[in-house]
């Protein structure tokens, strides 16, 4: 199984030796694609000098985390991988995670994406994300008996994709620029009736653990998250339009009787800023119910 490991850069310095060092060990062999997103640091000229066998596209500007992937999705797709592996710029993994995840997505063709089991930066203690959306508190708990378990979402730090999953699902939607792509993309996956899991037996850090949560980012989150409920074909439209706009609408009325305007006014905002999507949303709803390499 021929692999594409795709790393999108912005600002990649900090953590270029361990992330790519990771897949330079790999007992597994992956061909490495880094494509920057406007880096103003030294990304680009650090990976040119240092790792010379990484290919790197420098775009020039940020074009977002789904834009950018898609261009490296299109690229395995011409080139006849078999599969991508989608790695944070800011993670690494264990030298046997690529070549596991390889053997399981052979054997499990049911399963659209696989991800190891993705730690903290310091790599003694679960990312808390990934603790709760498997709902496992901490390492002791993880089922090591089995080489495979199912979840209902995983986010796209560490994500090991076939091109025939590609070929079902397509690549990530241009509804969205950063953040909710992965959640929109399972969604699109589990309606196509494919799965997404883990292995336990495998390793990922993940150094995101010193991300200061603002008010704006949490209301980023907030919006990509409706967004992606908008966006989800596993819903009728209608239906979909209660779990995010009126969601939204319901939110904001909330914060009014806590007597919280700045937040009824964010929410409310947010409300007409997604109805204003309704036309795309639709369209990009239509598209995605077809099996198809979508955006790429």
């Amino acid at each position: 199984m021929k692999v594409l490991t795709i790393i999108i850069s912005y600002n990649f310095e900090k953590w270029i030796r361990p992330c790519l060092e990771s897949l330079l060990l790999s007992t597994y062999p992956t061909e490495i694609l880094v494509i920057d997103n406007g880096s103003k640091d030294r990304t680009v000229s650090t990976i040119r000098q240092a790792y010379p066998s990484v290919r790197i596209i420098d775009n020039g500007q940020n074009l977002g985390f789904g834009k950018a992937n898609n261009i490296g999705m299109q690229i395995a797709m011409q080139e006849g991988f078999d599969a991508v592996f989608l790695l944070n710029q800011d993670a690494w993994v264990s030298t046997d995670t690529i070549g596991t995840l390889a053997g399981l997505s052979r054997e499990n063709p049911t399963f659209g994406i696989l991800s190891p089991v993705h730690l903290n930066g310091q790599g003694n203690q679960l990312d808390k994300g990934f603790a709760h959306y498997v709902q496992i508190k901490d390492k002791t708990e993880l089922p090591k008996s089995k080489s495979l378990v199912e979840a209902t979402f995983i986010n796209a730090a560490f994500w090991f994709i076939p091109i025939t999953t590609l070929k079902t699902v397509g690549g990530f939607s241009p509804l969205f620029y950063h953040y909710g792509e992965d959640k929109d993309y399972i969604n699109r996956l589990h309606y196509h009736h494919l799965k997404i899991g883990y292995s336990p037996k495998v390793f990922g850090c993940h150094d995101r653990e010193f991300r200061e949560v603002t008010r704006k980012a949490y209301f980023r989150s907030e919006y990509v998250y409706l967004l992606s409920e908008y966006a989800n074909i596993n819903r009728p439209i209608g239906n979909a339009f209660v779990y995010s706009v009126l969601a939204c609408i319901k939110k904001s009325l909330t914060a009014f009787f806590h007597i919280k305007p700045q937040d009824e006014c964010t929410y409310l905002y947010l409300a007409i800023k997604l109805t204003t999507r309704t036309g795309k949303v639709i369209q990009v709803r239509r598209k995605t119910r077809k099996e198809a390499p979508h955006f790429l």
